[in-house]
């Protein structure tokens, strides 16, 4: 058989890298359902678990006796037709959609719609049973309008849903180059199965999880999967049997193919790869209900009970007094009383403006429920890579002349000298020792104006980390212009170093070899160290400082690389000599070492202050990573993830000396588990691992990050979880709040998350928080306010019902009032600026902070709620007296008060006027009534302001609300003076001085409210804090 083996000779291209979505053919596989349930029940018992396979692990023989395909022929056609019939095409299954119908009716439906749905089936039950009082009719068609506009913004709001599996598809390459029944074939991708030899190549995507066969030079790119930065060497050899994501002989469908060629058998497909799980995991894991929602649907079930006790209540006690129709009329009219009509809107329209104001700082809010989530958050789960660090390898350490130096970045200075000679012969040996180029080269001057940490690459990190650092202190491209290149030994995983051979700049004819790799196998070849301007001898005192200093720098996460120089001898290597490029014959031994350089994905300016502030609003940050345990903890105690006094059990040993099983747990603050050690525990053992103050978890597959947020929800915690990879979007699902970024999220985790960052700035989250710690704040006073009023309206009916007065406010009014009068200085609450101790108090408690509580209600009902009906009953009296009607003689003459039919009156105390007086003053003093609660309501607006500041010192800076102190005094005159208003409203317009009786009481709530605000800031623990701070 002749070789069909693809050649390995390739020229980078980048259109070779195409994420086309596959076509939607290929066999059907609904004969394989026994297949894939055997699959799921498996995936689920190993949730959690970590990745069961050991197709890595086991010798090839093994392998291809499993898959029955070999090295030489690949699968047989026969044996691919069998595969594919039972595995299904290589391409991820989209699971079961929600009709968009399905979507409306929930917003149409559900929650506090349904209750105001009942408010309206209620009201047309009352006009019909009673249809000349047409109010109801006007109260039912006015919910059932506010309803359906509410779930048309609703839905339209949430519309952008999440599409998961098309974002994995895209991921997804076109084709593969394979070795099928002996020949050499360029197939689907769709069409690979198991057994399949496949070659690849730098530029491609890999098109199926590989075990890798044979390799030259092969790096691929995992970060989206494992959360690792630098770009990952593979072999054939297997390096790790017992984690799959961290073996070397792996490499997994999606991922970019950075450098070299390699070949490999397909060891899963579609949903069975490692990013089909993930998918699987991101398109299945149920969103939870929000805090929000929760907190609404309680508050639900307060005011409905509330409604249907008074309801059945005052039915009973109607019954001996009226038919049994009008019983059941003014029974509604208690019901939808105690019904805030515009609470909903009030809601909708808070969290609205809410996400608006957050999108101003850069935060883009996709799921409206979730900004009071992220208020309510007490933990963050946050991801490593490109979320606390930059998510771009950057030279951060230089160890020269004995010394370590830090460079410039983001949250350091530059410490080293320029004018060594040692710092130039590292920042020479990292120029011209290294093949990484930056993109668009064609076009330097436009290139230039891009900020140079953000300019794209060709090469591995490591290499554009360092020319990155040695651009802005020489130009890289007329740095390697003056040192011409004359041969090169590439890296490889053997030498694990690279070596290259360039003529000087100047006059100095000497060849000059540099070579940079691993720091051991660096030093192992030189006698002599240039230090301080010197080459002298490499002695062992000098080699105990670099192994301090080596140790250093991998001890804080740091990936390390060694440099050294050699003048070749002009005799043996004149400057015309030419070199065998395949084997270039050089001296690699008595070298002169010039230094270490460092480098690590370094974390963003911001977050170690934005951490600060979320551990002083005592948030937990903890962060969940799939890197090295070391450059893990390294980073957490950089930005305070890890406080600089915490210490894990392996810090105290050392410190002591001893091993670190004679450290006992409770001495530790902080801990770092691994994936492997997080696969071996028991709920209950990471449930004790939560209990930590400080926690890093490192090496952590996907299902282990969802394992770690559901460990949080279950100790009844507020979980956000932030993520930019792919590896991420599961958890992001699953947490009460998911939050991607922007710029280097992937658009996996973007549509998996609630909240997208849309500059990538950790600080962000933070004032995420206090939005929703304050648009929960606001909820609560607009609540407050709305359900004060409740009271002067309720009043009203229980009076009618149990002493037969004249009813003292209609049906009608009470509209006017909740969607009204009252709308926008609810809505006005939702503008208004946060309380000093915002960011300083602990999250809320789930459990006993709701929305509405009984302190709330109390607040509410039995404070201003009663004064407020006191100054309705005391104005209402006031009219009819002025109208000629003893407030003495009016209990038992509603009948004689009947606007809807003229009934005849034997009532001997209201007999003497006639029924269009009657009439006329009972409509003033409705009216006078429904002005009283606008009066009262000014103060209860002013008073809702704070929770706990005085009104002086918060000031009445809020315009909006302000607006709302105009608007409803506007709408209430409107209402009153605006000709044939009257007609429908049956409201009349009010002399001036009727607007006087309800002022002392609004001035008696200002003052009563700033007195209980006073004794609660000034014994924060005594008995009016305790029971009446809501």
């Amino acid at each position: 058989m002749s070789d069909n083996r693809v050649s390995t000779e390739y020229h980078y291209d980048n259109n070779n890298n195409d994420n086309s979505v596959l076509e939607e053919d290929g066999p059907d596989i609904n004969s394989t359902k026994s297949f894939e349930i055997a699959r799921t029940t498996q995936e689920i018992k190993q949730k959690g678990k970590g990745l069961d396979m050991d197709e890595h692990s086991i010798t090839l023989d093994e392998l291809f006796t499993r898959f029955e395909t070999s090295r030489e022929e690949g699968l047989s056609d026969a044996k691919y037709k069998e595969v594919l019939a039972r595995d299904g095409p290589n391409k991820l299954q989209p699971p079961p959609q929600t009709p968009n119908l399905i979507k409306f009716l929930e917003h149409l439906l559900g929650g506090f719609a349904l209750l105001l749905w009942v408010g309206a089936f209620l009201c047309f039950i009352g006009y019909m049973l009673n249809s000349a009082d047409q109010s109801n009719l006007y109260l039912g068609v006015v919910l059932v309008a506010v309803v359906v506009i509410t779930a048309v913004f609703s839905y339209y709001q949430d519309s952008k849903a999440a599409k998961v599996m098309d974002k994995f598809s895209k991921m997804i390459p076109q084709t593969a180059n394979i070795l099928r029944n002996g020949e050499n074939q360029t197939v689907d991708a769709s069409q690979l199965v198991v057994g399949d030899i496949v070659f690849v190549k730098f530029g491609e995507k890999c098109p199926a999880d590989l075990r890798i066969l044979e390799c030259s030079g092969l790096k691929v790119d995992n970060s989206s999967l494992t959360g690792e930065s630098e770009p990952q060497l593979r072999d054939p050899e297997c390096t790790a049997p017992d984690q799959p994501l961290e073996t070397k002989n792996l490499a997994f469908f999606s991922t970019s193919i950075l450098t070299g060629t390699g070949v490999g058998v397909v060891v899963n497909t579609g949903d069975r790869t490692i990013i089909g799980r993930i998918a699987n995991l991101a398109s299945t894991t149920a969103n939870d209900e929000t805090p929000i929602r929760k907190e609404i649907h309680h508050f639900i079930k307060i005011i409905s009970t509330i409604a249907i006790i008074l309801g059945i209540i005052f039915f009973i006690f109607g019954l001996p007094v009226y038919d049994f129709i009008t019983n059941v009329v003014f029974v509604i009219g208690i019901i939808v009383a105690n019904v805030p009509e515009g609470l909903l809107a009030t809601v909708t329209v808070a969290l609205t403006l809410t996400s608006k104001r957050m999108a101003s700082k850069k935060v883009l809010v996709k799921n409206l429920e979730s900004v009071e989530t992220l208020g309510s958050t007490t933990t963050i789960c946050s991801d490593k890579t490109g979320t606390l660090t930059q998510n771009r390898m950057t030279v951060v350490h230089l160890w020269v002349d004995g010394t370590i130096h830090t460079t410039e970045t983001a949250t350091q200075k530059a410490s080293f000298d320029k004018n060594s000679e040692a710092f130039q012969a590292i920042l020479r040996t990292q120029g011209i020792c290294n093949n990484a180029t930056f993109k668009y080269t064609d076009d330097r001057d436009n290139a230039k104006k891009i900020k140079l940490a953000s300019r794209e690459t060709n090469g591995d990190g490591s290499e554009s980390a360092m020319i990155k650092f040695v651009h802005p202190i020489r130009d890289i491209y007329e740095f390697r212009k003056s040192f011409p290149k004359q041969c090169e030994i590439p890296f490889n995983s053997a030498n694990k170093y690279q070596v290259s051979v360039h003529k000087q700049e100047g006059d100095d004819p000497r060849l000059l070899l540099v070579m940079k790799g691993a720091p051991e196998r660096i030093l192992s070849r030189c006698d002599t160290i240039l230090w301080n301007g010197e080459e002298i001898e490499l002695d062992a005192s000098i080699k105990e400082k670099y192994a301090e200093a080596s140790s250093e720098l991998t001890g804080q996460g740091e990936r390390v690389l060694g440099h050294c120089q050699y003048y070749l001898p002009e005799d043996e290597f004149p400057p015309d000599h030419v070199f065998d490029q395949n084997d270039p014959d050089v001296p690699l031994e008595g070298l002169c070492f010039v230094g270490l350089t460092a480098l690590q994905d370094p974390p963003r300016k911001a977050v170690p202050g934005a951490i600060e502030k979320c551990q002083e609003a005592k948030i937990k940050v903890i962060m969940v990573t799939g890197d090295h345990p070391d450059t893990a903890k390294a980073i957490a105690q950089q930005v305070g993830i890890i406080k600089g006094e915490a210490k894990t059990k392996k810090d105290i040993a050392k410190e002591r000396g001893c091993d670190i099983d004679e450290v006992q747990e409770d001495e530790a603050t902080a801990i770092v588990i691994t994936g492997t050690q997080l696969k071996e525990m028991s709920d209950e053992e990471l449930d004790n691992v939560l209990k930590k103050e400080y926690i890093v978890f490192a090496r952590t597959s996907p299902e282990q990050k969802l394992r770690i947020v559901e460990g949080c929800q279950k100790r009844k915690e507020i979980v956000a979880v932030t993520g930019d990879g792919v590896n991420d979007s599961p958890a992001l699902k699953k947490a009460d709040i998911g939050v991607a970024m922007g710029i280097t999220g992937s658009e996996v985790s973007k549509e998996a998350a609630d909240m997208i960052l849309l500059d990538d700035n950790f600080a962000s989250i933070v004032k995420g928080v206090e939005e929703g710690r304050l648009i929960f704040d606001n909820l609560k006073k607009s609540i407050a306010y709305t359900l004060s009023s409740n009271i002067p309206e309720i009043t009203p009916f229980i009076l009618f019902i149990v002493i037969q007065i004249p009813l003292p406010l209609s049906t009608v009014l009470i509209l006017c009032v909740d969607l009204g009068t009252d709308l926008i200085p609810a809505i006005s609450l939702a503008y208004e600026k946060s309380e000093s101790d915002i960011m300083k108090r602990p999250p809320r408690d789930a459990q006993r902070d709701k929305l509405v509580t009984g302190k709330l209600m109390s607040f509410a009902y039995l404070q201003i709620g009663v004064i407020q009906a006191s100054a309705g009953m005391f104005t209402y009296f006031v009219v009819m007296g002025d109208f000629g009607f003893n407030p003495l003689h009016l209990p038992f003459t509603s009948q004689c008060f009947d606007a809807i039919e003229e009934l005849t009156c034997d009532v001997a105390e209201v007999n003497h006027k006639s029924y269009d007086e009657r009439i006329n003053a009972i409509a003033n003093a409705q009216t006078a009534y429904f002005v009283s609660i606008v009066v009262v309501q000014w103060a209860d607006l002013l008073i809702c302001k704070t929770r706990k500041l005085s009104l002086f010192k918060q000031g009445l800076r809020n315009k909006m609300l302000n607006f709302g102190l105009f608007s409803e005094t506007l709408l209430a005159l409107v209402i009153m003076y605006l000709p044939f208003l009257d007609i429908a409203l049956g409201t009349r317009p009010l002399s001036p001085r009727h607007w006087l009786p309800a002022l002392p009481f609004s001035l008696y709530i200002l003052c009563y409210d700033e007195m209980r605000k006073f004794w609660i800031r000034s014994n924060p623990s005594g008995w009016v804090f305790t029971n009446t701070y809501y």
